[in-house]
């Protein structure tokens, strides 16, 4: 066994890190003052009034100058050191935020994400043996078969954990819907390379489907469920049919004014669609016939008069999680699975190359219908869920940034990786959720995260794009940590 030699880390060169920290800090300086160093306040009697926190702009500049020549420390190979100390000042400040203090988190945050990075850079730079790094892709190999499996179990167990209450169940219920959504839109832009900026025009279709049927109709959420399903299908089909010749930024505006032209329809069909005012009073899923109430209509048996409980709130929320989860893993499955079929295959080669695709026999004008439909399909599920959870929908809930940020959590998460889009997902709508608790700085808090992805993973967090199927997949040893 022979053991390769750590790399040694180049000496030092003060001024070079000090001259780019002091430039970090200057443009810290210059964006923090306008957006943190001024608050208005009310001030009785008189109006508006400011409130200086130039202190909030000096700890912001100071976090901005030490992280800069921190990571410049770690790019030449002091990465152990630079691990410890901001795991150190990560504790100090999630500590002091729990008692607050809102600053010492955005401290503790930055450099939790700085641990993250030394510590990968601590990985690459460990002395492996060699065995050791031929065994390396085997436990990855071992992990990835696992990982699956632990998500699952921690989904189903996730709302008996002792820390979940409803507010952290509504917010999963959130991401779910939105991994759901990211799934579906995955299919047309992450697969088939369809760049589609009218997404939620299907999750409108299937929202108000289950509004209007469950208005006028009477029908419950599981009647309605695959009625939405089918008619966002349609309305998918509808839309690839003008577009099949469209491809790239034409395609997107397509797509785009196919969006808006849903929700000018609502806004103004008002004798169906209620226009403005929406549609409410949405009737709420059931369990298998027998609904989430205190108190019992018509000599119904409710959930918690037929198990023997307490009526609580919140057995409505956890049945909500598990119809959305499941909804999910359903989604994820098909995907999945169809991704090894022809039609699959045909996604990605459309994907590729289009030309290259019609010269191989594949017919392109079936491959983007089915991949519009399915897309769409999926959306419409999630707009019925989306309607029976609210209990009231508005054409103000499927707007165009509805549709940004769909398309945000399938780039950010790497297009075509299913588990990246989870990860997006909750990014994206988890995050800003969970930082409601520093108020003013959320979404500055929020950018910060998002620059900082698009620095490190500017492909997406799991930006891996294998074929499926490679008709000559690769050998040796370099191949065994790999997808095939």
């Amino acid at each position: 066994m022979t053991v390769a030699a750590p790399p040694v880390a180049p000496g030092i060169a003060v001024w070079p890190i000090l001259r780019d920290a002091l430039l970090a800090g200057f443009v810290a300086l210059v964006l923090a003052v306008p957006l943190v160093g001024f608050e208005t306040v009310d001030v009785s009697g008189v109006g508006l009034g400011l409130n200086y926190r130039f202190g909030a702009v000096g700890v912001g500049v100071a976090t901005v100058v030490i992280g800069r020549i921190a990571l410049s420390l770690v790019a030449l190979g002091h990465g152990m050191p630079i691990l410890l100390a901001s795991l150190a000042v990560t504790v100090f400040g999630f500590y002091r935020a729990t008692e607050g203090d809102m600053a010492a988190g955005l401290v503790g945050t930055a450099a939790a994400v700085l641990a993250i990075r030394a510590a990968v850079s601590v990985w690459r730079r460990m002395p492996w043996p060699d065995d050791a790094r031929f065994m390396a892709p085997g436990l990855v190999d071992g992990a990835r078969r696992l990982a699956p499996t632990g998500f699952l179990a921690l989904a189903v167990l996730f709302p008996f954990l002792p820390f979940v209450d409803q507010r952290v169940l509504d917010i999963a219920i959130l991401v779910l819907t939105y991994v759901m959504l990211g799934w579906g839109l995955n299919i047309v832009v992450g697969l088939a390379g369809l760049l589609d900026l009218g997404y939620v025009a299907f999750y409108a279709v299937g929202a108000y489907t289950f509004g209007i049927l469950g208005q006028t109709a009477g029908f419950s959420f599981w009647m309605a469920l695959p009625l939405g399903g089918l008619l966002a299908a349609l309305f998918g089909i509808l839309l690839g049919f003008p577009v099949l010749r469209l491809r790239g930024d034409y395609l997107a505006i397509v797509t785009l004014g196919f969006g808006e032209i849903i929700r000018i329809v609502l806004l103004n069909w008002y004798e169906v669609t209620g226009g403005p005012n929406g549609i409410a009073s949405i009737p709420r899923p059931s369990f298998f016939g027998m609904p989430f109430r205190a108190a019992p209509e018509d000599n119904e048996t409710t959930f918690a008069d037929f198990f023997g409980l307490e009526f609580s709130p919140v057995h409505r929320i956890i049945f909500l999680y598990f119809i959305i989860l499941a909804m999910a893993l359903a989604v994820n499955a098909f995907t999945r699975r169809i991704r090894r079929l022809p039609v699959g295959r045909a996604w990605e080669a459309l994907r590729e190359d289009e030309i290259a695709c019609r010269s191989l026999g594949i017919n392109p004008t079936n491959t983007k219908l089915s991949a519009f439909a399915l897309g769409a399909m999926f959306a419409g599920f999630a707009g019925c869920f989306f309607a029976a959870r609210q209990g009231f929908i508005s054409p103000e809930s499927f707007t165009f940034i509805e549709s940004a940020v769909i398309l945000a959590i399938v780039v950010l998460g790497g297009m075509g990786s299913q588990l990246g889009i989870v990860l997006a997902a909750i990014v994206l709508i988890g995050m800003p959720e969970f930082l409601r608790e520093l108020n003013q700085f959320r979404m500055l808090a929020f950018g910060a995260g998002m620059v900082g992805i698009m620095v490190w993973r500017p492909g997406g967090l799991l930006s891996r794009r294998d074929p499926t199927i490679r008709l000559h997949p690769p050998r040796g040893p370099a191949a065994a940590g790999g997808r095939t």
